[in-house]
């Protein structure tokens, strides 16, 4: 799965349980996930010193969740910056499990 921000593209990385924001050929943050069935707890939201504030945060996390939404899959949110995200964009409140 690949979704586009400006220059930056968001990927499924699941051999390691998490989605990846990749800016260039530098990855500019992760989502860390876990998976049991069919819901996705997001962990983690960690955007890189040197990419922050340019956005890639909630990129990262509305590629996430429409990717999870075109699997048919739920999300449970337990990183807070999720459950902020969440908060602001009741679109995807359909998505929590």
């Amino acid at each position: 799965m690949t979704a586009s921000s400006d220059s930056a593209q968001v990927r499924d990385n699941p051999e390691q349980s998490r989605y990846e924001i990749v800016s260039g050929h530098q990855i500019a943050g992760i989502e860390q996930y876990s998976r049991d069935d069919d819901v996705v707890t997001f962990l983690h939201t960690e955007i890189y010193p040197q990419f922050e504030g340019l956005g890639y945060a909630s990129a990262l996390v509305s590629a996430a969740l429409d990717d999870l939404r075109s699997k048919g899959l739920r999300v449970r949110p337990e990183c807070r910056y999720v459950v902020s995200f969440l908060t602001k964009h009741p679109e995807y409140q359909d998505l929590v499990a």
